[in-house]
């Protein structure tokens, strides 16, 4: 039956949509006007005032970026960073969410207040940084994925969504002689599909854009990723003071960090489209017990 709408109705909707719509323009504009001035001309940009469209589409920031080898490096880091740590991440997750899920084993609410104490309480900065370099990670890679390779919220939201699968299932395999890990394997990981669609999405995320670990842990700026070059960009006044040791530097240098910006974020941005529909659904299913 279709619904009659009264006048505060359409009024409500319309003021609605008008304020989402300014929410919306307000929350798109910066990083659009960015992406215009990757490709606009200098000129074009200090005029001031509300710019809608680029005059004209000019690649030479981009050209200029990657044409130094650092950032080709950056990027490689980058990706390995995120799709490593993102797998070893996911692995230990899912372990300590199955294993806390399971309502008879001993010890699981003991277990469970010990892993929620740590996001309560940590060791600090200092400490951290001592256990890094006494395992010999300094300089290295693997120091920006080990030592924060599992976030307990993670853990608890996965544990949530493994407790909301029915116990029946457990049981069911149990007696066809199903190992409980055959279950997680072959039964429950396909059924959650949801859950660790939304998960994995949180890991990409932070790894990608995770920046302070290596500003500790790294000298070696061959081991930079994409985040700690932008950072040292943006803060550098100069830009071929960052990127160029010539004179090379062609394009402006607010051009240019427009570009670095860009090309930093839009490849996580291309994630969430494939990701999206199961994100809601994740998030709610995990919500649902404590």
């Amino acid at each position: 039956m279709r619904r009659m709408y009264t006048h505060a109705d359409k009024v409500f909707h319309s003021c609605n949509l008008t304020f989402m719509s300014l929410v919306l323009i307000l929350t798109l504009y910066p990083f659009w006007y960015v992406m215009i001035g990757s490709v606009s001309t200098m000129g074009h940009l200090i005029r001031g005032g509300f710019i809608l469209l680029p005059d004209g589409l000019h690649f030479e920031a981009y050209q200029q970026v990657f044409r130094n080898a650092l950032i080709p490096t950056a990027y490689r880091n980058t990706l390995f960073i995120t799709i490593v740590g993102t797998a070893f991440s996911m692995f230990l997750t899912i372990l300590g969410a199955y294993v806390l899920s399971l309502k008879k084993l001993p010890g699981r609410t003991f277990l469970t207040f010990f892993f929620v104490l740590t996001m309560l309480f940590s060791g600090g900065l200092i400490p951290l940084y001592l256990v890094v370099r006494s395992i010999g990670l300094l300089d290295n890679i693997w120091a920006l994925i080990i030592p924060g390779a599992m976030s307990t919220y993670n853990m608890i939201l996965l544990r949530n969504f493994f407790e909301s699968i029915p116990e029946a299932l457990f049981e069911a395999a149990s007696i066809d002689g199903e190992s409980i890990w055959g279950y997680l394997f072959r039964i429950l990981l396909p059924l959650s599909g949801a859950g660790l669609a939304t998960i994995t999405l949180f890991y990409s995320v932070s790894y990608w854009n995770a920046y302070f670990e290596s500003l500790i842990y790294i000298r070696n700026r061959d081991l930079w990723p994409m985040q700690t070059v932008l950072r040292q960009v943006l803060q550098t006044a100069q830009m071929n003071t960052m990127l160029y040791d010539d004179a090379r530097q062609t394009v402006a240098a607010e051009t240019l960090k427009d570009a670095m910006i860009v090309i930093t974020v839009v490849p996580i941005l291309m994630v969430y489209p494939f990701i999206q529909k199961y994100f809601v659904k994740g998030i709610m299913i995990g919500s649902l017990k404590g």
